[in-house]
């Protein structure tokens, strides 16, 4: 087979399968995995795929956006495990930010009992959650995502560069071991990488869902994070695969 063959048969593969593996590629036709990763990345190059960790995806597997009244009630037990091992990380007196999201929404339920934290938000779920907390809550400002919730553009971005937090809990869009952390739009990855650059450290909240994906617009590597906080449902393969890159913590579904 040819490489011109090859590689359409590849694009075949994906369009009808919707991912391949690389290994089972490469004994099926015969040749080295290393050939298959080339052909792979000269498809991603043509935008006919999104090359993962050991394979490849169809561009069906982009993450989007995806409007808060639909994701409100999905995966409810793995993010409110996450937010629950997130907890510990929060430090009397802290000042926190927490990223537009569900499961950032779902920290903020647990710690709307105290008082002696400060929480930065671009989420008005989040600071509507927070209304009778008595932690002190600030709300960054900017254009209001409609139906999703998120504030977003140069007010915002404004905001944030101005301020210092101790910890940054980062809301997670897809992750993927080649690319690390993305987000749908080039605006909200800027604002989510302004929030990075505001904390001291950040932590990636993310449930079983996220993983093995990529969004348009880059946010961060692994490098610039912690670690990353998801549920005991997420395949232990996936975790043994990110633990190379970064810290993992799993919470325990009730």
């Amino acid at each position: 087979m040819f490489p011109i063959e090859r590689r359409k048969w590849l694009e075949q593969q994906i369009l009808v399968n919707k991912k391949i593996d690389i290994e089972e590629v490469s004994q099926q036709l015969d040749v080295s995995s290393m050939t298959i990763r080339r052909d792979l990345k000269e498809l991603e190059a043509k935008g006919k795929v999104i090359r993962t960790h050991g394979g490849a995806v169809s561009l069906e597997m982009l993450a989007e956006e995806v409007p808060y009244s639909s994701k409100a009630t999905k995966n409810n037990e793995q993010k409110k495990a996450v937010a629950s091992k997130a907890l510990p990380l929060i430090e009397e007196n802290f000042t926190i930010i927490l990223d537009s999201g569900t499961t950032t929404l779902e920290l903020a339920r647990l710690l709307k009992p105290r008082s002696d934290l400060t929480i930065v938000t671009n989420d008005v779920n989040i600071a509507n959650e927070l209304l009778d907390s008595s932690n002190k809550v600030i709300v960054t400002g900017g254009e209001l995502q409609q139906g999703i919730g998120a504030l977003y553009g140069s007010a915002t971005q404004k905001m944030l560069e101005i301020i210092y937090a101790d910890i940054f809990f980062l809301g997670a869009h897809a992750i993927d071991l080649e690319s690390g952390v993305s987000a749908p739009t080039f605006e909200k990855s800027m604002i989510k990488q302004l929030m990075v650059n505001a904390a001291e450290r950040t932590w990636l909240l993310a449930d079983n869902s996220k993983f093995n994906k990529k969004a348009f617009s880059k946010v961060c590597s692994f490098t610039e994070i912690e670690g990353i906080i998801t549920d005991r449902n997420t395949d232990p393969s996936i975790i043994e695969a990110y633990q190379e890159k970064t810290k993992i913590l799993l919470g325990d579904i009730q």
